[in-house]
């Protein structure tokens, strides 16, 4: 019977450690998350556009190193 209630007070002091940690988070404004989320979607923006650049730089570097003799896959 002890090991039941000792398994339940170790429950028990996970969640209240859990509370005590919870209030001490400090949670951004809805303007520091508008203003993250706007830097987030450039630099996806950016990734993807340099991505694509890239693609079509070595797309047409692949196709003319393998001439115009080469068999569309």
């Amino acid at each position: 019977m002890k090991a039941i209630s000792n398994f339940f007070g170790r429950i028990a002091k996970f969640f209240r450690e859990v509370k005590v940690e919870i209030k001490k988070i400090i949670w951004p404004t809805w303007e520091q998350i508008r203003n993250n989320t706007g830097v987030v979607i450039l630099c996806i923006l950016v990734i993807g556009i340099a991505i694509w650049i890239l693609d079509a730089i070595f797309g047409f570097g692949v196709k003319t190193f393998l001439g115009s003799g080469a068999k569309q896959i």
